[in-house]
């Protein structure tokens, strides 16, 4: 009996991206990510994650979140003055909700 060829599904690239710009939770400010300042990269999100109607958790949570998600995705690709300035923002981000 011949083996099956198994083909290999398919996998959109870049889809890390795509989750960034078409968040079904956040309407996120252009380029915010790569802002210098992390009180305004917090504020930003902070305003993003109160306005929206579709996040499923928290404002803090779904802002965090989104912070994480692309700081995990860029990985060793962030440069690591990037990289503290977006560590910073986490911390403004929980300062800004009392947490």
């Amino acid at each position: 009996m011949p083996a099956k060829s198994v083909k290999a599904k398919a996998t959109p690239r870049r889809w890390s991206q795509r989750v960034t710009t078409t968040s079904n939770a956040l309407d996120l400010d252009r380029s915010v990510f790569t802002w210098r300042d992390p009180k305004r990269i917090a504020a930003s999100l902070k305003r993003s994650a109160e306005r929206s109607k579709r996040r499923k958790g928290t404002p803090l949570q779904s802002a965090m979140s989104m912070l994480n998600f692309y700081i995990n995705r860029a990985g060793s690709q962030l440069p690591s003055g990037q990289k503290r300035v977006l560590g910073r923002a986490k911390d403004e981000l929980r300062e800004l909700f009392h947490k």
